[in-house]
Order: C-alpha cells, then sequence, then structure tokens
C-alpha cells in the first residue's frame, strides 16, 4: 500500500512534467485512498488547506450510514467524527428518524477534490442529508442510488411540504453545540426557523443562508482548541440573522437588476501544492 501511494503520486508528478505544468492539489490529494499516519490535525482554511491524521466515519453505526461511499470522502478530524455520532444520536431520539445520512467530509487526507465543493478540506466540513434515515440497513449499491429530499419551493424563498418539525429540531440541535462554527442552509428554511422559534433565539446567529443547500445542510466547526496552522471562519454578524435571510428571499421572488458596472466574473485558478499551507507536503508524504 504504501509503494503503491508512492508510484501514485510520482506518477502524477511525472505525468504533469511530461506536459510542462505543475500538477494540481486536487489531483494529488484526489489520488490518495488512506489518512496519513500523523497526528491529526488541520491546517489552513476550510477552501485551502489539508489534513493530517484524518479518520475515517464507520461506514454505518448505531445511528448513521456515510452515504456515497464510492467518493471516499468520509473522512474528517476526530472533532467532526465526534459531532456526526452525537448529532446523530439526537436526531434517532425523534419519531421516524433512526438517525443521519451523512454525505461528504472530506478525503482522507483533507485538501482540494476533483470534483465538487470549494471547501471540506480541512476535515471540519460535513454534509448532512435533509432525508429523514429511517433506514440503516442500506447496502453499498443502495448509498450509490437512493437520493436525498429536497426542501424548498419557489427557488429556496420557502420551504415545501417535506419540512418539518424535525428538521428544525436537529437544525437547532446542531447549532447549539459549541464546536459548530456555521451551517449553511438554503434561505427559506432560515426565515421559517425564525418565524417558528419561540425560545431562546441565539443560536440562529449560526444558521447562515446559502445558494443551494436544500437537498442536505452543510455543518462547519470550529478549529479545534489548541490547533496551530487552522484557520477560523469570521464569527457571524451579531443578531439572529433573521431580517439578513428575510432579504435572500426578498432578492429571489423580486430579483434586483443587474450592476452595470460590476466586473465580470475571474475563472479561479486551480491551486498547486505550493499554494497549500506548507504542513500538506508532509500530509502527502506520510505513510
Amino acid at each position: 500500500m504504501i509503494l503503491l501511494r508512492i508510484l501514485t503520486i510520482l506518477g502524477t508528478l511525472i505525468l504533469a512534467s511530461s506536459v510542462g505544468a505543475e500538477p494540481l492539489a486536487k489531483q494529488l490529494f484526489g489520488a490518495q485512498k488512506a489518512a496519513s499516519r500523523q497526528k491529526s490535525a488541520a491546517y489552513g482554511s476550510y477552501s485551502k488547506g489539508c489534513g493530517a491524521g484524518l479518520v475515517q466515519l464507520p461506514e454505518t453505526g448505531p445511528t448513521w450510514q456515510a452515504m456515497r461511499l464510492s467518493r471516499n470522502r468520509n473522512w474528517g478530524h476526530p472533532e467532526a467524527i465526534d459531532f456526526v455520532q452525537d448529532l446523530s444520536r439526537y436526531a434517532a431520539s425523534l419519531r421516524g428518524w433512526s438517525g443521519l445520512y451523512i454525505g461528504d467530509i472530506s478525503q482522507p487526507r483533507g485538501g482540494p477534490m476533483l470534483t465538487g465543493h470549494r471547501s471540506h478540506q480541512i476535515g471540519l466540513d460535513i454534509d448532512i442529508w435533509m432525508r429523514p434515515a429511517n433506514n440503516l440497513r442500506l447496502s453499498r449499491q443502495a448509498r450509490e442510488n437512493i437520493s436525498s429530499i429536497s426542501l424548498r419551493r419557489a427557488g429556496g424563498a420557502y420551504v415545501n411540504d417535506n419540512w418539518t418539525g424535525k428538521h428544525h429540531a436537529i437544525l437547532r440541535a446542531a447549532a447549539k453545540d459549541r464546536r459548530v462554527a456555521r451551517i449553511f442552509v438554503f434561505p427559506g428554511a432560515k426565515v421559517r426557523m425564525c418565524q417558528d422559534e419561540t425560545g431562546n433565539r441565539a443560536y440562529l446567529r449560526k444558521i447562515r443562508p446559502w445558494w443551494g443547500h436544500h437537498y442536505h445542510f452543510h455543518v462547519r466547526l470550529k478549529c479545534p482548541r489548541g490547533s496551530r496552522g487552522c484557520v477560523d471562519q469570521a464569527a457571524p454578524p451579531k443578531g439572529d440573522g433573521c431580517a439578513e435571510a428575510q432579504q435572500w428571499v426578498n432578492n429571489i421572488l423580486n430579483p434586483p437588476p443587474p450592476d452595470p458596472n460590476a466586473p465580470p466574473p475571474k475563472k479561479r485558478r486551480e491551486y498547486v501544492l505550493a499554494d497549500l499551507p506548507s504542513q500538506c507536503v508532509s500530509v502527502l508524504r506520510s505513510n
């Protein structure tokens, strides 16, 4: 396995040099099949980093199942794995839910992904399906074919009939966890939670509206205490954020006219290894 991993990295480097280009970081990290044998650590930021000593979430647990196993993205910092297990136990206490279906966390060594997410690079981002996990005996093949459910209506301005108070309860429990920095969900869900919440509203600050996120919600954990080299995202603005979420909804229903003076969007440059924190070199080279 060690020899195969070294040959894979060398092969990527040789192929890149043969065409006169530096290998992309996503090619190097996407080729890794197992975690580095290092002390667990998150290096860099959520969208520009890597993870050492990540832990694989077991494919099936008493209150969860990892989905889309062919992607090999059920790896995370130990705090992320603990969080999944804790939240899934809470979900299993709700009628109609046996736990949670878990989507992408990170690749075995984090880093940029070959496809999909720009974040999820340091083992502290977790996608959790909106579909109630009422069957924790799904086969590997079933987990490739089954899909989550959408909770949005009118382009994300409102929730649809799939939304239940259980979704609210799970999101609330996740946001109240001290390890959590932010939770991304479609705007209509945040507005509905603002309308329905009758208790302490402080946790709503962490629920942030964002495009998409109607088939799953995205939990982002804070850098673990004592982490060196891990870059936290700035804290959310003060307040419950409900007025901001309502403005998102207003803009969905009545889109503002385009700004004629806005510069054209720039294409994002793909990262190479040198763009990532220096520790990511040792993460790649570790046995």
